[in-house]
């Protein structure tokens, strides 16, 4: 038979219990991580998820990303301190502190950390301990910048390839320039930047709002000239260009200028082009109505300026109906109005009437150009190519110049 213990089983300890039964009962060691040693670990469980996420260690290179180049500086300095290294020996199950970086492309050229850090705007560790964080950004910029880097090839790159192309041309020949931005840079689609030394492309914009970081915001669709692309929001690409202080706006200045050499916030609202279309009983308006068109530039409200239209020879005398207007910004209006009508001065209306008074006038803002066309001039002016293109006034339809 079993021998039996004396003692009460309500009496009988669980340590004793196990004991009896033959289970061996281990003492449970507590953890005595200190403060720092914890930040380490989380520190390398960042990197850990980043190679689980992209396929690779994080890289060093002006042209990668600021966190992959803010891990791969974590991940040198923990596998160079003996005392960080031993810490998360146990957990690299992925290999990372076996062997140097893989680094695919050259290495930015700089001596030392300490010179990349400051390149990043990452402010000095002066105890050179890898687990003081002072980089860190508030979430909501953290979470802008991890949407930045969470790019996607691009499958219709081939569409965007002969805008990065000619961009780059212009910049070289000096037909276009990179401007700098202040703070919460207004964009739009069609805008190109450069932000963290590549150029960037505002392909789409959505019509409706949706929830963001800090509240409503708008989604983008956002090409890279590496074939690339982002599908973000429009606070995070601002943010994004706010932190890259070499980060600019690409701009078109044989177009006028039409920006200023800084675009500054009162420049937001600059103006507006307006296309007019005449009521004037005249035969050469009235054969030709549908295709005869003023394009002007105001900074004023469109329908106070047309109030007096049938009495200024300038409309013809006669009434006219607003038929388009596009609302621009950061440009200079005057130069923007000489711009459109010598793009268009092959299709002037050679007119000739007579004023209030009798006197012979020849209005000069009036030209020969479907509205579908004016449409596409706008557009080319927002995205930057107007300069490739020229009007075929036999055609009625835009051309792209010889290279």
């Amino acid at each position: 038979m079993p021998k039996t213990s004396s003692k009460n089983t309500s009496e009988i300890s669980n340590k004793e219990l196990l004991a009896e039964l033959g289970v061996e009962v281990k003492q449970e060691k507590k953890s005595k991580l200190t403060p720092k040693q914890e930040r380490i670990i989380v520190g390398f469980e960042e990197i850990q998820k980043f190679v689980a996420e992209n396929g690779h260690k994080p890289e060093h290179g002006e042209e990668k990303d600021i966190f992959e180049r803010l891990y791969a500086t974590r991940l040198d300095q923990i596998a160079g301190q003996a005392e960080c290294r031993e810490l998360v020996l146990e957990l690299d199950h992925q290999g990372l502190l076996s062997g140097g970086n893989i680094i695919s492309e050259p290495k930015a050229e700089y001596e030392t950390d300490k010179d990349l850090l400051e390149a990043l705007g990452v402010p000095e560790q002066q105890d050179n301990d890898v687990s003081v964080l002072k980089h860190v950004k508030p979430r909501a910029e953290v979470r802008a910048a991890e949407e930045i880097a969470n790019r996607t090839p691009c499958n219709d790159f081939e569409k965007f390839r002969p805008l990065f192309e000619s961009v780059q041309i212009e910049l070289d020949t000096g037909s276009r320039e990179a401007k700098v931005l202040t703070k919460n840079a207004k964009i739009s689609q069609g805008d190109f930047f450069i932000l963290f030394g590549q150029k960037v492309f505002v392909a789409e914009v959505s019509d409706e709002r949706v929830h963001g970081f800090d509240g409503q915001d708008f989604r983008l669709r956002v090409i890279y000239d590496n074939a690339t692309e982002s599908d973000l929001l429009l606070r995070s690409l601002q943010r994004a260009l706010d932190r890259d202080e070499a980060g600019r706006r690409i701009i078109e200045p044989s177009a006028g200028p039409l920006f200023d050499d800084i675009v500054e916030d009162e420049d937001l609202a600059s103006g507006t082009i307006y296309v007019l279309r005449s009521l004037s009983d005249h035969p050469t308006i009235a054969a030709s109505r549908d295709v005869i068109h003023k394009i002007g530039v105001t900074g004023g409200d469109v329908k106070n300026r047309i109030t007096n239209a049938s009495k200024e020879a300038t409309y013809l005398l006669a009434d006219v109906d607003v038929v388009a207007t596009y609302d621009l910004f950061n440009i200079n209006r005057n130069k923007l109005e000489k711009l459109l009508h010598k793009f268009f001065e092959s299709a002037r209306l050679d007119i000739e009437i007579k004023d209030r008074f009798g006197h012979p006038v020849e209005p000069k803002e009036w030209f020969i150009v479907p509205l579908p066309v004016i449409d596409e001039v706008v557009e080319r002016i927002t995205d930057g190519t107007v300069s490739a293109y020229s009007y075929d006034f036999k055609t009625a339809a835009l051309v792209k110049n010889d290279a």
